[in-house]
């Protein structure tokens, strides 16, 4: 008979039980949250069998797991445990795991783990973008809070798009863009099983399957409403559908925007007439656009707040991962609209002081985008898509 020795690693159920998955030693295998899952096919159900990896400690076993990318943390399996051992906060505590560990450098993913590491994360681009505008004032004569000629507060002034913000920030984009799609690559290969995968029926390439998810399921975030309501046995959850397509498409919106504005202003150099120039009227339709996206980034960070936070800590909670990406997605809608309105209301110490900010909070998204829950929009996708290829259900 054969024997397999098992390798738990008692430091990695720890750290999983400090990024959420405290309660997973409650679990008995009763096996009831793989029965209340809306999602969980029938061949190799979840949550039941990462809960025992967990247990026991099987790090090798859950980052290689497609489940935990599978699970939409609907809360069904915790609601129903008769135990209170919280799966679905355990499969988000492995996610937060692999997030955490996925990519290099490794330090980043260490600070994104807890709040410790917070002051760290806000002083890299605080300190980047002061010394950005200590420099700029003295350009500006010793002036940190300079107008135009005309008197109006311009903040390329002092944050000027050609010689700052654009190259800091197409370094930072780019950069975390190659980071991601290395790390995208990287679990693609963890989630492929030892030795030879057997494949019935025509393998599609992996573009074909992307296109196929982006029509069924992401733009119409259709997943979300599998979980609306469980099985007979269930319950019903909290509406989540909505709340995460205002703020999928304010993203949509606002970067297409960002592309307009950087289009219009770069290749307004060689073709004068596309030229955009900054600040716009307020009736500009590219700043109607602006402020739309904006009005639904906040609308639906408050009803993912609002959710956050009435979840009974009995069945379910929240990590500091998910405050981390709300609260910083907060911060750069509260401070993109403050920064406008006193430049409106033409206060300039304030607006400038916003405005660095705002700038400070978007350098934090995207640069540690690779290691937040943010970088499941990749990372998940990437699982989808695998799951699809592979006919995992």
């Amino acid at each position: 008979m054969a024997q397999t020795k098992l390798q738990p690693d008692m430091e990695f159920v720890r750290e999983l039980q400090a990024a959420g998955g405290d309660s997973l030693k409650k679990c008995f295998q009763c096996a009831t949250c793989s029965v209340a899952c809306p999602m969980s096919p029938a061949n190799n159900p979840y949550p039941r069998k990462e809960m025992v990896w967990a247990s026991w400690g099987l790090k090798d076993k859950l980052e290689k797991d497609i489940d935990i990318w599978l699970c939409h943390n609907c809360g069904n399996c915790a609601d129903l445990c008769p135990r209170g051992a919280r799966p679905a906060d355990m499969m988000a505590a492995a996610r937060n795991m692999v997030y955490k560990d996925l990519m290099k450098p490794s330090i980043i993913g260490k600070w994104m783990s807890s709040a410790k590491g917070l002051p760290f994360l806000f002083a890299i681009p605080a300190v980047l973008w002061l010394f950005v505008w200590w420099i700029m004032s003295l350009v500006n004569g010793g002036q940190w809070f300079p107008r135009a000629e005309d008197g109006r507060i311009v903040f390329g002034q002092i944050f000027y798009g050609d010689y700052t913000i654009d190259p800091i920030f197409m370094i930072t984009f780019f950069g975390a863009l190659f980071i991601i799609l290395k790390g995208a690559m990287k679990l693609w290969q963890q989630l492929k099983p030892e030795g030879t995968l057997l494949l019935i029926g025509k393998d599609q390439p992996w573009y074909y399957h992307l296109y196929d998810l982006v029509l069924d399921e992401i733009l119409l975030h259709k997943k979300f409403a599998d979980c609306k309501s469980g099985p007979a046995t269930g319950v019903k959850t909290p509406q989540r559908q909505l709340s995460h397509m205002l703020l999928f498409y304010s993203f949509c919106i606002l970067a297409f925007v960002t592309a307009v504005v950087a289009g219009g202003h770069w290749l307004g150099k060689i073709w004068p007439a596309i030229a955009v120039h900054t600040p716009l009227p307020f009736f500009n339709p590219i700043k109607l656009a602006a402020n739309l996206g904006a009005v639904m980034l906040l609308v639906g960070l408050g009803m993912l707040t609002v959710r956050r936070i009435r979840l009974n800590p009995k069945y379910q909670s929240s990590s500091f991962q998910d405050w981390y990406l709300l609260g910083l997605i907060w911060c750069i809608g509260l401070t993109g609209v403050l920064a406008q309105s006193f430049r409106l209301m033409d206060f300039a110490p304030p607006a400038f002081f916003i405005y660095y900010l705002h700038l400070v909070f978007v350098w934090m998204l995207f640069a540690y985008l690779p290691w937040s829950k943010l970088g499941h929009l990749v990372y998940r996708t990437t699982a989808l898509i695998f799951a699809r290829k592979y006919g995992r259900g």
